[in-house]
C-alpha cells in the first residue's frame, strides 16, 4: 500500500524546483501562480537566492511546501497515495495532497504560519535541541524535572524514531536539560541553529494568530486518510483537521506514531515528496520492513 510523505523546514536548498519549473508547464503555472498569491517572486529566492535569503522563515516555509506539492501533482498517474503524512509544516503539503486543502489555501495558510511563526520566535529568547542515543520516556522525564524547577520551558517537540528526538523551548532551560541528558548517556544533545522553540508552549502567540486563519479556511473531506502530528492517527473528518492542524504549533511532531500507524494499517511503501531524503531515513529506522525513497 502506498504512502505519501511530504517534509517540513530544514530540508529546503538552493535550486529546488528549479528543474520542474524549466521542464513542466503545469509546475511553472503553479509557481508563478504561488509569486502572484505570495506577492513576490519567491521563485528567484528558490532557484538562484543565497542559503541565507532561503533560511528566513517566511521564505522556507512556503519553499519547502512548495517544491513538495508541486513535485507530487507533477507525478501524474504515479501519485495515488492510500494514505498522506507530513513533518511539521510538511501536514499542510499533506493536506493538499489528499485533497483537504486546495493549493492557493494551503499557501496562504503555509505564509500566514511562517510570519507567525517568525513573530513568536522574536517576542523570546528560545531555540531547539537534537538528543540522540538515549528513550525518548527518559528525555520526557528530564524536560519535566527542568520545567519544574522554574527553569523556563524545555518539552519534547519532534519524536523522529526511536533514538531521535528533538526538545524545544527557551535557551536556559535547552542548554540545563541538554547537560542532564548527556549525563544521563545520551550519546549526543545538540544544540539546533534555529530561531526559536517550534512545537512548544512558547509558539501559543503564533498558534492565537494562525487559528482564525484555519477557522475561516474551507478543509474537505480529504481522498484519502492524513496521519496528522498531534497523535499519529489517520484523519478523514474535516473538523478533527481542523482542530488538529491548530493544535500542532504548541504540541509534540508524534512522526514516529505517525509511521508506526500507517504501517500497522498497511503501508509498506513510502515516497518522499519534496526536497531532502530526511523522512526516508526516519522511516527506515522505524521500520525495516517497509520501503522509503524519492519521487522515482
Amino acid at each position: 500500500m502506498k504512502a505519501f510523505v511530504f517534509p517540513g523546514q530544514g530540508a529546503q536548498f538552493v535550486g529546488m524546483g528549479k528543474d520542474l519549473y524549466e521542464n513542466n508547464a503545469k509546475a511553472k503555472e503553479l509557481f508563478e501562480k504561488a509569486n502572484e498569491i505570495l506577492g513576490y517572486r519567491i521563485t528567484d529566492i528558490m532557484f538562484d537566492g543565497t542559503d541565507e535569503d532561503l533560511r528566513q522563515t517566511k521564505v522556507t516555509q512556503p519553499a519547502v511546501f512548495l517544491h513538495s506539492v508541486i513535485s507530487a501533482f507533477c507525478m501524474g498517474d504515479d501519485f495515488k497515495p492510500a494514505m498522506t503524512a507530513g513533518h511539521s509544516l510538511g501536514e499542510f503539503s499533506a493536506l493538499v495532497a489528499a485533497g483537504a486543502l486546495n493549493f492557493e489555501d494551503g499557501l496562504k495558510l503555509v505564509y500566514a504560519r511562517a510570519m507567525a511563526m517568525q513573530k513568536a520566535c522574536e517576542a523570546a529568547p528560545s531555540t531547539m535541541a537534537a538528543i540522540i542515543g538515549i528513550a525518548d520516556e527518559k528525555v520526557e522525564e528530564i524536560c519535566a524535572e527542568v520545567s519544574k524547577e522554574g527553569k523556563g520551558v524545555v518539552v519534547p517537540a519532534n519524536f523522529n524514531c526511536p533514538g531521535q528526538l528533538v526538545i524545544s523551548g527557551n535557551v536556559e532551560a535547552i542548554n540545563e536539560a541538554c547537560a542532564r541528558i548527556k549525563a544521563a548517556g545520551a550519546k549526543r544533545a545538540l544544540p539546533l541553529k534555529v530561531g526559536g522553540a517550534f512545537h512548544s508552549p512558547l509558539m501559543q502567540p503564533a498558534k492565537d494568530e494562525l487559528q482564525k486563519a484555519i477557522e475561516e479556511t474551507v478543509i474537505n473531506q480529504p481522498t484519502c486518510p492524513v496521519y496528522q502530528n498531534v497523535d499519529g492517527k489517520p484523519h478523514t473528518d474535516p473538523a478533527e483537521i481542523k482542530a488538529n492542524l491548530i493544535a500542532q504549533l504548541t504540541s509534540s511532531v508524534r512522526w514516529t506514531q505517525c509511521v508506526q500507524n500507517m504501517i500497522a494499517d498497511g503501508a509498506d511503501d513510502f515516497t518522499e515528496c519534496g526536497p531532502g531524503k530526511a523522512l526516508q531515513g526516519m522511516i527506515a529506522r522505524i521500520s525495516k520492513d517497509v520501503t522509503a525513497h524519492g519521487i522515482e
